[in-house]
Parts: structure tokens; sequence; C-alpha cells
């Protein structure tokens, strides 16, 4: 539930900070005081979209914070995302601070438990704590997709209405698919025969990965064999084979040393140097040998090796890419023509066409039958409650009307149908209620969805708009019983519905200074039992306050207090006497 609020330089507030308790509470004051601005501002905190307009004239940023008690779930997406909420301090209750700022500039940020967030955060946070009916619910109530979403979230829908939305994205795309394949089928057939030919082209040239680097080691050693032969030759003569080699003279000394070294030890070390050259030179010279008996002139297989080296090249160069590139090239434009010739092939289109459709077929038919449930229990619970507000014999029924092609919000249209009394027949809600009929029946549909929502925090703003007398005291009892279960905020101007509340707050507008420097302020306070007789009285009577409203007043607010446990109207009759 919503525990604190506060308001610095928002609209015409400066400074707000309020304490809120459970149960029901009601906001009242006159026309333009300032009731909405206070909703507007927690739904801004909650992540609703702002402009500077909002700032204060004169100041340089609104601020907004509030106070949440949590619950499990959100307590869980809290420390997911490490935002954890904070103890509240007797060790068992949780809460989450949220906080929005807007600069006169327009520029916004959002914070929760003190860590930056993101709007879509708050949103997040706002859709687990808060549920707000606007005071224009009932004209969106005549928009079918407005009725459609409202019915969806009150039957816990809304997930299961996004997964068929999905599938059936993924289906029309199969479709449009198709369409480019029956409509482009000539462009991608010359696409097709291009690709073709060079694949081909590259087929026969047959690249290998690593065959430039390759055949071009291959051309430098064969077009310098000669050379390679003769300094070879030469090397190994000047090594082993030559009258007086190297290896012949280090042999010589390495005998000589031994000798000596029999005679003085001291040339050992000498000995043990000269001993791993004699090795390696020998080992040098068998390597030698090998390699010119190996290496050989032929003419034959330099002029192969050139000849593919110019035909990678000049197919390279056609290509525009490195020799190197060829191989990967040829594997690219193969997978190119085998993803054209998939997509070219109707057969495979259409097969993947009716797997994507069958898909949206079986998850919009459960969405079908999940929502015919639905409707009959909202059906009945919304009619029940239009019994009690002056629309006895009247009847509500929510309409699942199939389409005749399934749509992305399924196979039914939903729609919202009224008969305001007994004997008629339902019709589209925006053809037969008349404003103070579509008034209550709105509330009624937003009460009966609310109950079974399991937001902890109700806000109605104003929606009891068109309505009064008998059905206004209906409408309070109604916000009463739902104030039990869970805390319930309600803006309202009808004295019926604010003596059902457990607690009154009234906003007020001050007007301080004259002339063109006069500044207004919106102020708020808490009421006692006698400030809850004298605002009633005004409810009722307006601007002049009379004994005979006050009295009015008093029975109104006994009447409330008896509904809550009496104890409320008692203390009215001893504060007002």
């Amino acid at each position: 539930m919503l525990r604190s609020l506060s308001i610095r330089d928002f609209v015409i507030v400066d400074t707000l900070d309020l304490d809120f308790q459970s149960g029901f509470t009601v906001f009242t004051g006159e026309t333009g005081a300032g009731k909405s601005i206070l909703i507007d501002a927690l739904a801004l905190v909650l992540g609703e979209r702002a402009d500077a307009g909002i700032v204060r004239e004169g100041a340089t940023r609104a601020s907004i914070s509030a106070t949440f008690s949590t619950h499990a779930a959100l307590d869980a997406w809290l420390d997911e995302r490490e935002l954890g909420s904070a103890d509240d301090g007797d060790g068992d209750a949780r809460t989450v601070l949220l906080r929005r700022t807007v600069d006169a500039g327009g520029r916004s940020k959002a914070f929760i438990n003190g860590a930056a967030a993101t709007l879509a955060q708050l949103r997040e946070v706002g859709d687990q704590l808060v549920d707000i009916h606007g005071q224009h619910a009932h004209q969106l109530l005549l928009r079918p997709d407005a009725q459609r979403l409202l019915f969806d979230a009150h039957a816990g829908l809304t997930q299961q209405a996004g997964a068929v939305a999905e599938s059936w994205r993924a289906w029309r795309a199969c479709v449009r698919q198709r369409e480019a394949v029956e409509h482009q089928s000539r462009e991608m057939q010359l696409e097709r025969e291009r690709l073709e030919w060079q694949v081909g082209e590259l087929e026969k040239l047959a690249p290998q990965p690593g065959e430039w680097e390759e055949i071009q080691a291959e051309y430098n050693r064969l077009s310098h064999a000669a050379g390679l032969i003769d300094g070879s030759r030469a090397a190994l003569d000047a090594l082993s084979e030559a009258d007086g080699s190297v290896l012949s003279a280090l042999n010589s000394i390495v005998h000589r040393v031994q000798q000596l070294a029999d005679v003085d030890p001291a040339l050992r070390d000498v000995l043990a140097a000269l001993e791993p050259a004699q090795v390696q030179a020998e080992e040098a010279a068998h390597s030698l040998m090998r390699y010119v008996d190996r290496l050989e002139l032929d003419p034959e297989r330099l002029d192969a090796v050139n000849d593919r080296m110019q035909a990678l090249h000049a197919t390279a160069r056609k290509y525009r890419l490195p020799p190197e590139q060829l191989a990967d090239e040829l594997l690219a434009r193969r997978q190119q023509l085998d993803d054209l010739q998939s997509a070219q092939d109707i057969n495979k289109v259409l097969a993947r066409e009716a797997a994507a459709k069958a898909a949206y077929l079986t998850l919009a038919q459960h969405l079908s039958l999940a929502r015919k449930e639905a409707a009959q229990a909202l059906s009945t619970a919304v009619t029940e409650a239009m019994q009690g507000l002056s629309m006895a014999g009247g009847s509500f029924v929510a309409a699942l009307n199939a389409l005749e092609e399934g749509q992305s919000y399924g196979l039914e249209q939903v729609e919202f149908l009224v008969a305001g009394h007994a004997g008629v027949s339902a019709r589209p809600l925006a053809r037969v209620a008349s404003g103070g009929e579509l008034a209550r029946i709105s509330l009624a549909i937003s009460v009966i969805t609310s109950e079974a929502s399991p937001t902890p925090t109700l806000i109605f703003d104003e929606v009891d708009t068109g309505i009064g007398g008998a059905v206004a005291e209906v409408v309070g009892r109604r916000l009463q019983e739902l104030g039990r279960a869970r805390q319930v905020l309600c803006v309202t101007h009808l004295p019926q519905v604010a003596a059902q509340a457990g607690h009154h707050l009234l906003v007020s507008k001050e007007t301080t200074g004259d002339g063109s420097g006069s500044v207004t302020r919106s102020r708020i306070r808490a009421l006692d039992a006698a400030g809850r007789v004298v605002e009633t009285a005004r409810m009722l009577g307006g601007a002049t306050v009379t004994a005979t409203t006050l009295q009015h007043a008093e029975e109104m607010l006994a009447q409330g207090a008896r509904a809550t446990g009496g104890k409320e109207g008692r203390r009215s009759r001893r504060s007002a006497g």
C-alpha cells in the first residue's frame, strides 16, 4: 500500500508531505483546488511521461517521492535487479521508495530505492502496486480496443493475449514472404541464375583454404630452382666434400685437441665446445645432401603453378577481393543460393505459412476458451452490480464476437453490451447508454475488475461523475467494501461517497499577494470528525453551510460509520455538537 507521498514544486503545489492509512480514503475540495493533481503526481512517480509544464512556475525542478509497502513478488523483482526493498524498521515489513524529478527543461530522472532507474522499471513497479481508474474511464469504454484490453486484464489473460499477438505476427511474416515469392518470382529467378553462374565458376576454379599461400611458396621455390641447386651444391662441397672442407678441418682439430687433452685435462673444456660443432656440421651436411638430391629443375610444374596463380588472381580481381578469400567467397555464394532457392521454393514457403498459422490458431483457440469462461463471470458480476446502481432489471453482457479471420488479439472481438432495464435486448454500450448510465456502468465495471485484481492500492479519480443520490451511496459502500481488503483512494465530489470513507483529506487552494504578484498554492490536510461534518455539509449545500445541511451531514457520516463499526459516527456527532 501507499505509505507516504512527498511533492515539491509540482504544478501549483510547492511543498506537500502526506502519510496514508489503509482502508478507504477520500480527497475532496472545491473545483480547481488540485484534487486530481495529487493523482497526476502519483502517476508521474509510477512512470507516466512528463514535460516541463508540470514544474511550478518560478521553480527549477519538480520532485515527487512515494513510499510503498511491498509484497513477496515485488521483493523478488527488486532483488533480481539489485534494487532491494528497505526494511521498515520492525524487522518484517519492507518498503520501496520511488522518486521522480523533472527539471524546467523537461529532463526527467527516476530512482528506485535511491538507485537510478528507467521509466520502464518505474512502470513495472507501479503495475504491481497501484491500479488507477481515471475520471474519463467511461469514455474509454466506448472504444472496442479499450473494452478488450480491460476484459483481458480483468481475466488475467494479458500475457496469454500477448503470446497470441506474437504468434500472429510470425504467421503474417510467413504470409508476406509467400506473397513476395509469388509477386517477385521474376526478379528472384534472375538473381538465382546469377548466383548459379557465379557458384559454377568458383566451383570450377575450386579454390582451397590456404591454397594461395602454399602455391606462392611453391612458385618461389620452382622459379629459383637452378640457383638453389647451384648454391646448395657449393655449400655442400665447402662443408664436407671438397678437399680442405670445413668438416674435414673440424674433424682434424677435434682429433688434435683430444690428444692434447689427454696430456693436459685443462683442454677438456675446449674439446666439449668443439664436439657439438662437429656434430652440427655433420647434420648440416646430411641435410644439404638430402635437399640437393630432392631438388630438381621442373619447368612443367613451374608452368602449371604459374597458370594456377594467374587463374586465382584473375578470378579474385573479378570479384574484387584478395585471392586468399576465394574459398570463403565460394562458401558464401553457395549459402546465398541455398537461401534464395529455399525462399523461392513455394512448397516450403507454403509449409512454413501453414505451420505458423496452425501455431497461432492453437494459441488463439486456448485464449478463446479462457475468454468464454471469463465473459460469463464478468457479465454476471457487473449485472449484479448494476442492480444496486438504480438500473434494476438491467443487464450487462461481455460478448465475444467471432471474426472471419484471426487478428493479433485473437479469434473474437470483445464487445460490452448493456440493457438499461428489463424487457429490452442488450445493445452496444455506445448506442444505448446515456451519460449517467454510462458513468454507472463504468463504475460498476471498475469496481468489479478491481475486486479481481491483486493490486494492493486502488485509485478512483472522479469515476463517480454523472451519478448522485442513492446511487452514490451504493457506490460509496462498494468502495468501502473494497477498502476492507485493500487500500482505496478516491477523488470525489459526492458527499454520499465521502461519508463512507474511513479517512478524509481536504484539498484547498490558497492565493497570496494581489494583482500580478499573486501566487496560488494547493494545500491538503486530514480532517477530524468535526471537519468532516463541515466539509460534507459544504458538499451537500454549496458555499453556504446551514444547520440543516450540518445535521444532514452528521446523519450521513453516522450511517457510513456504522458500516465500518460505528466509532467514527459517534465521534462525528460529539465533535459537531
